[in-house]
Formats: structure tokens, sequence, C-alpha cells
């Protein structure tokens, strides 16, 4: 008997586990009946679709492929069949989300018990990291990010935008004075970043138009996070995105600078997920709860 809707259902176990024996428990069968079910699958198919060594599992470029298309192929399958059966299907299994460390910090996960308890039936792995991670390599299903969109071949859903703001605590204003114009800069030491993609310049807007100015200091930060509590600390000035400083502009604990010659510039916040046409149910329930519920600070 041809039993393919019970391969793809293992496949998607074993991929979603990392390991034959997640799956095996997953679905309440032995690992060597997993194991069986792959290699039918594959031989079905004339592919790897599994790479196992032994200490590691991991899907092959096929793998992933195949990974992305069985996922929507079933979850329209399980629509199909709630909605004779008058029940509304819901979102289930484990999502993984990567995003920045500011972002998740400060913006994600305040929400996230919400989108938990709306849908039961999902596990969230979120990982923080501000280094640009590929969504097959980290086997992540949904990456948000910040700024501009490099990957063509990725989706996206655009979540807001967040304008850059230049800060500083009371405390570092006290003791080494206020910048009134950009070229001030240049006597202050500035919070730089150390990952690849940064710039030691700011834009600001001189006379009518906007001007580069390159900035220095004794500090780089591998992280925004990392940027943001040196400028709480009165370690120097800092650029920093208005939704990851908001509450310390609230407090008074950092102070905006130089605001009479903002650029207007700010950075796109978008959701980045895989897929064929469609993305799995669970992916769209978590790109519609952001869409939602994700309010950025103004």
């Amino acid at each position: 008997m041809d039993n393919r809707f019970g391969e793809m259902e293992i496949f998607l176990s074993v991929a979603q586990t990392g390991s034959f024996a997640g799956a095996a428990r997953m679905l309440r069968v032995t690992p060597s009946a997993v194991s069986r079910s792959i290699s039918r699958l594959e031989a079905r198919l004339g592919v790897q679709l599994v790479a196992r060594t032994t200490r590691a599992l991991a899907l092959t470029a096929d793998g992933e492929t195949y990974r992305d298309r069985v996922t929507a192929l079933m979850d329209e399958l399980r629509d199909v069949d709630h909605s004779f059966g008058g029940e509304e299907y819901e979102a289930r299994g484990l999502l993984r989300v990567n995003a920045s460390v500011p972002f998740g910090t400060h913006c994600l996960l305040p929400i996230l018990p919400r989108f938990l308890d709306r849908f039961p039936a999902v596990t969230v792995d979120l990982a923080l990291s501000d280094a640009l991670v590929e969504l097959v390599a980290e086997r992540a299903d949904i990456a948000i990010r910040i700024g501009p969109l490099r990957d063509a071949s990725l989706k996206a859903k655009k979540l807001g935008r967040s304008r850059m703001v230049v800060v500083a605590s009371p405390d570092y204003l006290a003791r080494h004075g206020e910048p009134t114009e950009p070229r001030d800069l240049d006597r202050h030491p500035c919070l730089r970043f150390s990952f690849r993609r940064s710039v030691d310049s700011w834009p600001f807007k001189i006379d009518g138009r906007v001007v580069s100015r390159t900035v220095d200091g004794p500090f780089l930060g591998n992280s925004g996070e990392v940027v943001r509590l040196m400028a709480l600390a009165s370690g120097g000035i800092a650029r920093l995105a208005h939704f990851h400083i908001a509450k310390d502009l609230a407090s008074g604990q950092l102070l905006e600078l130089l605001p009479t010659f903002h650029p207007g510039d700010g950075e796109d916040i978008h959701a980045l997920y895989l897929g064929e046409q469609y993305p799995s149910r669970t992916v769209r329930a978590f790109l519609d709860f952001l869409g939602s519920e994700l309010v950025l600070p103004q």
C-alpha cells in the first residue's frame, strides 16, 4: 500500500526534531521504523534527504526543499479535512525564530507570551543574534531583520520602520559637554559596531543636504544592546534605532542629541521566511500575529 502521507509526516517530524529518536518519540513509534520510512522515501524520490553521521543529522539541500514544499502541502490537506469537519485547524509544531538582540529583547519577548497563549500547540524556539544568519543553515523558519534586504530569494513581510537617534547619558554630557553641531563629535568618543556590515560614519542634514561624518572612538560593540548598555554607562555617544532606546529616552536615562540635524533616515524592519507560494500555517499565524500585535515606539 502506498503510504506517502505517512512518510511525509515522518519526514517532517525528523526535520522538526533533528533526529530519528526525536521523531520516534513524537510519533510514538520506534527509531528503526522512522529510519526505514526515510530510507523508503529517499529510494522512491531518488535523492538523499537526510545526511546521517555518527553524531548528527541534518537535511540536505534536497531535504530542505522537500521539507518546505511538503509543509505547505500538509497544511493544505489539513485545512481541507478540518473545513469539512467544521473545525478550524490551528497552528502547531515547532517554530524557529531568529531576531536581533535589541528587537528580540525590547519588542518581541514582551508580546511573545500572547502568541503562545493564543496558539498552545506551537513551541517557539527563539534565537537572538545580531549576526546575519542564513535561514536554511540555522534551520530558522522566520528571521526578523532590521535594515536593507539583502537576499531576494526570501519572502518578506514589512513590520514597520524606526528612525535612528543620536544619544548620550546625562552623566556623560555633564562631564564632557553636549555637542551642538555634528562637527563637535570629533571631540567625543562615539560608540561603534564591530560587525562587518557596520559603517563608521553617521548622516546629518547640514545646510539642506545630507552629509556623512566619520566618527571614531575606543569602543566597539558586537550588538546594539552592547552599545546601548555602554551609552547608559556614560561610555560615549551612540546612534541607535528609536525602538531600541524608546524607554531610555522616556525615562531620561538617555538624551537625544543634535535633533535639528536629523536627516530623516530610519531602518525598515522585516520578517523574512522561506517557502513556496504559501508559507506554512504556523508561519502564517506568527506573521499575522506580528502584524496585529507589534507596536513600534514612535
